[in-house]
């Protein structure tokens, strides 16, 4: 059943108040839209999550453009790049979680250090260069970082994850944390056992009819 306009924008709200209870975001720091007819419903700039009402909820456009006076998140243009991009992306997850912006900080990527790196789409979950936020610049960045993947770090900034729905990315934002806190404790023991390529694309095919219900 499609989701109405306005039970989207709940969702919306719901999203942005779970990431920050999960503890992988806080402030208003990140962002989360979700595909509506041809564009999209994305959190506003600057309001506090626990202070959201569904009207604040900015609809953007296919084409960029939005009502005046409203103001979409600052990172709307790769939130709109990637659903133009990703035909089969419904949402898009974006925060500041701590120890994937850890390794964001240090241009480091997330190798196969546990099997399910290939929640994210592949062997790896790759590390955009850095960009000044909210420009075209980030957006081309981020969309080159997520070939192939579900998910990104963006380089001194933060994640972006992407999934059918607005749970599903925020389950993969959850678990790029996890990942980015097992690789960083790793490190200090000597660093990971890696698995090949060869697992991974193994373990991404067993993913695609895992927990279909």
């Amino acid at each position: 059943m499609e989701a109405t306009e306005q039970s989207l924008r709940r969702e919306i709200i719901a999203t942005c108040l779970r990431m920050n209870h999960e503890g992988i975001n806080h402030g208003t720091s990140g962002n989360v839209s979700a595909r509506w007819r041809d564009g999209m419903l994305i959190s506003p700039s600057g309001i506090p999550y626990e202070e959201l009402q569904e009207a604040d909820i900015v609809f953007v456009a296919g084409d960029g453009h939005h009502d005046a006076g409203e103001r979409p998140s600052s990172e709307w243009r790769f939130h709109l790049a990637i659903l133009h991009a990703r035909p089969e992306v419904g949402a898009v997850v974006h925060t500041h979680s701590i120890h994937a912006t850890a390794l964001a900080m240090r241009g480091m990527e997330i190798p196969a250090a546990h099997y399910m790196i290939a929640a994210a789409g592949g062997a790896n979950i790759r590390c955009a260069p850095y960009a000044t936020f909210g420009t075209r610049e980030l957006s081309d960045l981020a969309l080159q970082a997520l070939d192939g993947r579900h998910a990104c770090l963006l380089a001194n900034h933060g994640v972006i994850a992407i999934g059918p729905n607005l749970r599903k990315a925020l389950w993969l934002a959850g678990e790029v944390e996890v990942l980015a806190r097992q690789y960083i404790l790793s490190l200090m023991l000597g660093g990971p056992n890696l698995l090949s390529d060869r697992e991974v694309t193994r373990v991404v095919e067993r993913f695609k009819d895992y927990g279909l219900r």
